[in-house]
């Protein structure tokens, strides 16, 4: 009996452990299994077969069976899609130039203004000439004493001529005459040029522009000794009208900008600033022989007018450049393009309010829209473009607004010079297919939410001005969503279903 009581006694901590235990695992399971096994079927509470019905507490603890996920959608469009590559680049002088003096010598004038423009050939500054002027004196007075001597030899040749004629004279004495006069031909030769080396010289004291353009900061100041040595020289000069953009695009656009070049067709260039303003619009003048194996891409070089001087040597600017027009191409917004095992697709809201998530093959962007292939996209189908991560093929969903993606544009014209300035930096392109938006990146979207009451009445049901989805909220969370913004608004349902499914995908 002892024995028998002792058992039971042992045995009491491991039973109240394992009933502990049991405990627990019934806290914990209840709230996971509850909704699959209370709540309806997928099938019944979302009409599709993958659905994920809302757990209790989504919204203000007011959720239910049947609801779906709030999403915001836009319609498919039929569009003339360009083809356009971005890239950065900096802008460079078409040529430039360091005006150094050819001679030494006291710099005595200076005759530019620092940042003129001037034209090729302009004096600049003045060096002393005085000691040029007088070496070509000295050089001119050596030819004239030659030249003398030159003529003496040749009359005395054409005597000793006469006479041997007359066998009055040994034929020897008229060859070295002979000689004598070719001798002194070559060193009158050799005087004519120390005479022009120092007209040469002395033209040098003048210092000119080699090269047309706008001159920088001087280097010397007036009364320096300058010597043709000096590494800084006088000026720069660089040639800014045109000027030159280089920049590098990847070498998988290769083949096509080489058959539009060799086709004759001109490439157009836009350039903008960092906030994305247009600067000047050019075309493509120039390929680089080689592609750069370490970043895998090709130079090109641009041109582009600059009468007004607005563009500067090693400014930063911002390239779109056009390759080709798709026309009139299916595009959804890039907000819709999704990634995942399927590849690359699209979240489709049917017609009952279930998703279907549908592949598509891209073609090319332009702005905030995306040129697609797809066999199950038709015009004016909806896509989702917010709230898309949590969704599966028959999810049910709500659609809390509708947005509507700014159209390409016409990148707006480049900008023109102020009053008082030559004329605007460059021409309109001519064609309107030729323009290109507004941007190395996309043009800015101009996102136009709908109000949640109209986006709910379009595309969540037939209730006008309030969707369903309002009506399952409590009165308190209803009132707050429906004054917030569609920014907002998004985000607040972004938090709500990462508050639902704890952060997890």
């Amino acid at each position: 009996m002892v024995n028998e009581r002792t058992r039971v006694q042992r045995a009491s901590p491991t039973v109240w452990m394992v009933v502990v235990a049991l405990v627990v695992a019934a806290a914990w399971w209840y709230p996971t299994v509850r909704d699959e096994w209370l709540l309806p079927k997928p099938d019944e509470a979302t009409g599709g077969s993958g659905g994920m019905p809302f757990r209790s507490g989504g919204f203000g603890g007011g959720a239910g069976p049947g609801r779906g996920t709030p999403v915001s959608v836009a319609k498919a469009r039929r569009l003339d899609v360009r083809v356009t590559l971005s890239a950065m680049g900096n802008f460079s002088a078409l040529n430039t130039a360091i005006v150094r003096a050819k001679v030494d010598g006291e710099l005595q004038a200076i005759r530019f203004a620092e940042g003129q423009m001037v034209s090729a050939g302009a004096v600049l500054a003045d060096i002393d000439p005085r000691a040029y002027e007088l070496a070509l004196q000295q050089a001119q007075g050596q030819w004239a004493r030659d030249q003398a001597s030159l003529r003496n030899a040749q009359l005395d040749l054409q005597r000793y001529q006469d006479l041997l004629a007359k066998d009055a004279i040994a034929r020897q004495q008229v060859e070295t005459q002979q000689a004598l006069v070719r001798q002194l031909e070559g060193t009158v030769q050799t005087d004519q040029a120390q005479v022009d080396h120092a007209r040469l010289q002395l033209s040098f004291t003048r210092v000119t522009a080699p090269i047309g353009g706008r001159l920088g900061l001087k280097q010397v100041e007036l009364g320096s000794l300058v010597r043709a040595s000096d590494p800084a020289g006088l000026v720069t000069i660089t040639q800014t009208d045109p000027m030159a953009l280089v920049f590098a695009v990847p070498d998988v656009h290769v083949p096509d900008i080489q058959r539009k070049l060799q086709a004759g067709q001109t490439l157009t260039v836009d350039a903008m600033d960092r906030d994305l303003k247009p600067l000047a619009r050019g075309r493509v003048s120039a390929v680089d022989n080689a592609i750069d194996l370490t970043t895998g891409t090709l130079k090109l070089k641009a041109q582009f007018d600059n009468k007004a001087g607005l563009l500067f040597p090693n400014q930063f600017a911002q390239v779109r450049m056009q390759l080709d027009v798709l026309p009139q191409q299916l595009a959804v917004p890039t907000q819709a393009i999704q990634r995942g095992n399927l590849g690359t697709f699209v979240a489709k809201v049917m017609p009952n309010q279930t998703i279907k998530l549908v592949k598509v093959h891209l073609l090319g962007s332009d702005g905030d829209w995306q040129a697609i292939q797809a066999d199950d996209v038709r015009v004016d189908d909806a896509v989702v473009t917010d709230g898309a991560d949590r969704l599966r093929d028959g999810s049910r969903v709500d659609v809390v607004s509708t947005l509507e993606p700014a159209m390409p544009a016409a990148m707006p014209a480049p900008i023109a010079a102020k009053p008082g300035l030559p004329r605007a930096l460059s021409k309109p392109a001519a064609s309107a297919s030729a323009a290109v938006p507004s941007a190395g990146t996309s043009p800015t979207t101009a996102q136009a939410a709908e109000p949640a009451g109209a986006a709910g009445a379009a595309g969540a049901g037939p209730a006008a001005g309030r969707p369903p989805w309002m009506d399952r909220l409590p009165p308190e969370v209803a009132a707050k969503v429906q004054a917030m913004t569609p920014e907002e608004r998004r985000a607040f349902f972004q938090r709500m279903r990462e508050r639902r499914g704890g952060g997890a995908p």
